[in-house]
């Protein structure tokens, strides 16, 4: 049995906001292989939250990033680069819409709903990878969750799955440009997972009820299985794995009808 040992490295986990967040389950998987693990909360309004939920796993530090902000996503990483030469993981877990654009006819989506989820969806991993690229000296990983109404409608998802397909494509660009430096770009999406931002989507709970008929493993996900997923995409065990797509639904993905 192969072990995935990430003792010595260092990565960067963006997207907790509380103990249900799959980005808590994804750095519970990274800090069990060893590695150490800077958080971000994205206004002081979290701030507690975000500490409370990562207390027992010995964080190297905790930012305030809000993404939108390029002065601070640069500032946070002077820092760590103050007291790290190198990192070696990226997780994007960044996503939000205002509530109002989730649901409701999509052609009634507005111009600056539009923008801001575009921009803090999608380009804010753009902006924390041109920044965690160049201490990645010894390669790395970063990962970014994406979910399947990129590729297909699900109603009610609306400027979200503008956002993750546009994030698709920047998971492609950036492993095209990265590829020579060892960096390697991929992309996780999950099946419906009982979080705090999936509740805010119309019809959720439909959604977990709908998925075990459908799914071929005829059950849903779990959060731990998003982590473990993530874990091999982080580690040397995908060494030659960049620019795709993983998809962790129970194979819902699959199915037409």
């Amino acid at each position: 049995m192969y072990t995935i040992d990430l003792n010595g490295k260092t990565g960067l986990v963006t997207g907790v906001v509380n103990k249900h967040s799959i980005a808590l389950h994804i750095a519970q998987k990274l800090q069990q292989a060893g590695m150490g693990l800077y958080f971000t909360y994205a206004n002081q309004s979290l701030k507690e939250r975000v500490e409370e939920a990562v207390v027992g796993m010995a964080p190297l530090g905790i930012f305030e990033c809000d993404v939108q902000n390029e002065g601070m996503v640069e500032g946070m990483f002077r820092e760590i680069a103050g007291k790290h030469d190198a990192i070696h993981a990226l997780v994007h877990s960044v996503a939000f819409a205002p509530r109002e654009e989730l649901g409701g006819s999509f052609l009634n989506m507005s111009r600056q709903g539009f923008l801001t989820a575009l921009d803090i969806s999608s380009y804010s991993l753009v902006s924390l990878t041109r920044h965690a690229a160049p201490l990645m000296k010894e390669g790395g990983s970063i990962i970014a969750m994406t979910y399947i109404a990129s590729q297909v409608v699900i109603p009610g998802y609306n400027v979200m799955a503008i956002a993750k397909s546009a994030l698709e494509s920047i998971i492609r660009y950036l492993a095209y440009d990265l590829g020579r430096s060892n960096i390697r770009v991929n992309g996780v999406s999950a099946g419906p997972v009982n979080t705090l931002s999936a509740r805010g989507i119309k019809g959720f709970l439909k959604m977990m009820e709908y998925y075990p008929q459908k799914a071929p493993l005829g059950r849903n996900i779990t959060a731990d299985e998003v982590g473990d997923a993530a874990l091999f995409l982080l580690s040397p065990m995908s060494s030659g794995v960049t620019g795709e797509v993983l998809f962790v639904d129970a194979g819902y993905h699959i199915v037409g009808m």
